[in-house]
């Protein structure tokens, strides 16, 4: 039995699970708004966390194919929440959800890649950006 997260492309599921982590409720209903208007890639809100503790509850039991992720959050922040998924998963044998940063500034920009990131999108976020990046996530 293998225990990886299977692509939309392996299963001929109808779209990308997304998990949306931003402390700011604004925010993350913004990025339904915009998510609900792209149709390519198909997308899903599989859940939504406002922490990073609650995202690593919703990376395991959800499994998204992609988490949108803000880095200035309470406790621990999304750059030590991305680190801490890479690390979490591959021991298990499971693919870590493709992350895609979703910030105010761009100053983490290069740490962003660092830790494997798709993409890195300043807000606000355009629906033409938010595509691109969801495409080469995919």
């Amino acid at each position: 039995m293998n225990p990886q997260v299977p692509t939309p492309a392996q299963t001929q599921a109808p779209a990308w699970r997304v998990l949306l982590v931003d402390d700011e409720p604004l925010a993350r209903s913004r990025l339904r708004s915009l998510l609900a208007d792209i149709s390519r890639p198909a997308t899903e809100v599989c859940g939504e966390a406002g922490s990073a503790a609650q995202a690593i509850e919703l990376v395991e039991s959800a499994q998204p194919h992609i988490v949108l992720l803000d880095i200035h959050m309470p406790g621990m922040d999304g750059m030590q929440l991305a680190q801490r998924l890479k690390q979490r998963l591959h021991p298990l044998g499971q693919v870590p959800p493709q992350i895609v940063f979703v910030t105010a500034s761009s100053d983490f920009a290069l740490q962003a890649f660092d830790v494997a990131a798709a993409d890195y999108l300043t807000k606000p976020v355009r629906a033409e950006r938010l595509q691109q990046a969801l495409l080469k996530a995919a």
